[in-house]
């Protein structure tokens, strides 16, 4: 019973927002709260009417007006008693309801197997398995807030500007927004990034070229993408990466001592044609890196207190004896215990890196 009142919870809580985007008012200042109440539900009666086709608002307003209507029934009237039979508009107000909430059902099921179908096709484009590096483990987790997500994380071989060098290049993205347009977002940057991977380039230039690629998609920068792209040289454990305006990635070394990987630029699909600098970095025996998008630092629990970086790194301080795919688990189902029964709001992904 606790679970379904849970549940049942977390579906109100998530209705009332997506609705809320469309009749978030300000109450004015000495207002009586009772008149801030009938205001705020008649602009609720708005969102939840401008949602419905013409044809449905119509049905639903007759049905409203038919269940407040009075109790239709039988009544007698007169010595003869004659009977006199009133309609019944309750039941038809009941019925014209329940054929609104059918049709938006019906409609709710469509979409379901659609968004199914896209996380489907969505889970092709990231790797299921981390591949196998020499001298590194790497454990990777996504899970998306809505069907679909807005996260990109990928392990992959490249060819560096050498033929006798292989590189490894390591990304981790997060397009702004939630669902199927950062999800769209997400498959453009997989496509640009494995096609100007491929060309040989130096690191900048292939981030500046997604850039320019990327801000031909973002609606004049409003869907901008944060970025990490890392260039691994297994032979002399060398990193060298760009930070384009992502959660900087946190370097623990061995010894204890922390590094932020920050050096970068602006996210991409903000402004065209801009340069951004690169950083590097030698890892050693026992160093961690962890990259990370917001959802996981921002996850928030009942009181509106964030998980932050500080319970992050806490779980990995403490835990650096397990191996990245088990202290990934272990740092997801800490997250799990702080937020509780709240509404996961953002995409959450993670990849950790061992060094051995």
């Amino acid at each position: 019973m606790t679970e379904l009142w849970s549940q049942f919870k977390r579906d109100a809580q998530s209705g009332y927002k997506f609705y809320q985007r469309d009749f978030d008012i300000e109450q004015p200042t000495g207002q009586p709260k009772g008149r801030a109440f009938i205001q705020k539900l008649k602009a609720f009666m708005w969102a939840v009417l401008e949602k419905l086709t013409p044809a449905r608002r119509i049905l639903l307003l007759i049905g409203v007006v038919l269940l407040i209507l009075p109790s239709g029934g039988v009544h007698f009237e007169g010595k003869h008693d004659i009977q006199i039979v009133t309609p019944n508009f309750q039941f038809w107000g009941g019925v014209a309801l329940f054929i609104v909430l059918i049709l938006e059902i019906a409609d709710r099921v469509v979409m379901k197997r659609d968004l199914e179908i896209a996380r489907d096709i969505q889970s092709w484009l990231l790797p299921a398995t981390p591949p196998l590096v020499p001298g590194l483990t790497i454990a990777f987790s996504t899970r998306p807030a809505n069907t679909v997500a807005g996260d990109y994380y990928d392990v992959f071989p490249r060819q560096a500007l050498t033929p006798q060098e292989q590189t490894l290049l390591l990304a981790v993205a997060d397009v702004a927004g939630k669902s199927i347009p950062a999800a769209l977002l997400m498959a453009t940057f997989q496509a640009s990034l494995k096609t100007l991977s491929s060309t040989g380039c130096a690191l900048p230039q292939l981030v500046a070229g997604m850039n320019n690629y990327a801000c031909c998609n973002s609606q004049g920068g409003l869907r901008f993408t944060t970025a990490f792209i890392g260039e691994y040289e297994p032979d002399n454990r060398r990193l060298k990466y760009i930070n384009a305006g992502h959660n900087n990635p946190v370097l623990r070394r061995g010894s204890g001592v922390v590094e932020r990987l920050d050096a970068g630029g602006l996210p991409l699909g903000i402004q065209q044609d801009v340069s951004y600098a690169s950083g590097e970095v030698t890892l050693a025996s026992g160093d961690w890196l962890i990259i990370f998008t917001d959802g996981l630092v921002e996850a928030v629990n009942h009181a509106g207190e964030e998980y932050g970086e500080q319970r992050m790194l806490a779980i990995l301080n403490g835990n650096i004896g397990m191996t990245p795919d088990l202290l990934l688990d272990r740092m997801i189902f800490d997250v799990n215990a702080f937020v509780g029964s709240t509404p996961q709001h953002d995409d959450i992904t993670c990849m950790l890196i061992k060094v051995a």
